[in-house]
């Protein structure tokens, strides 16, 4: 079992089984299926829509266990919200030092105003018949992706309008 500051790996895989992204996080948060990693990211990224994400920005990572969605806050430098970026996926797997999923492609994107875009839904529909996504695969990822809206629309944790950021682990 991890305890609070340890360090664990996050591994994104495709719907085939190939690995897409791999960084280090630390377990800062357990309550019941909610894991909650404070990390950094450890290279310099180039990302379609935010731009390029320095070396060194933190994140604040929200895992349900038995869901279908993950969640990130991006944060300033002095810790307020720069955004929040959803995740649809296949509910995550804690084991040992390694939290792993399988991406689905559709994403959030979530100004801290809680103004959203949806986005990558034609990369979802694609992989969706490219890797033969079953029914109850489409069907949860739409679900997923409903739950998440009606979250930001209640501002319900992690989307509140004022930031409930975590300790930060050293």
């Amino acid at each position: 079992m991890q305890t609070l500051s340890d360090q664990i790996t996050v591994r994104v895989f495709k719907y085939d089984g190939t690995e897409y992204r791999r960084w280090p996080a630390r377990l800062s948060r357990q309550t019941g299926p909610l894991l909650v990693f404070d990390a950094r990211f450890d290279t310099d990224v180039d990302h379609d829509l935010l731009g390029q994400i320095r070396c060194g920005t933190r994140t604040i990572e929200y895992y349900w266990l038995d869901r279908w969605y993950n969640v990130f806050q991006f944060l300033n430098e002095d810790g307020s919200t720069r955004l929040y970026y959803c995740n649809i996926n296949l509910p995550p797997v804690f084991e040992g030092p390694t939290l792993s999923y399988v991406d689905l492609d559709i994403d959030l994107l979530v100004q801290p105003d809680l103004s959203l875009e949806v986005l990558d839904l034609d990369e979802f529909e694609a992989n969706a018949a490219h890797y033969h996504y079953p029914v109850e695969v489409i069907k949860g990822s739409y679900e997923a992706l409903e739950n998440l809206k009606q979250m930001i629309a209640t501002s319900e944790f992690p989307f509140q309008t004022k930031s409930a950021i975590a300790p930060v682990i050293n």
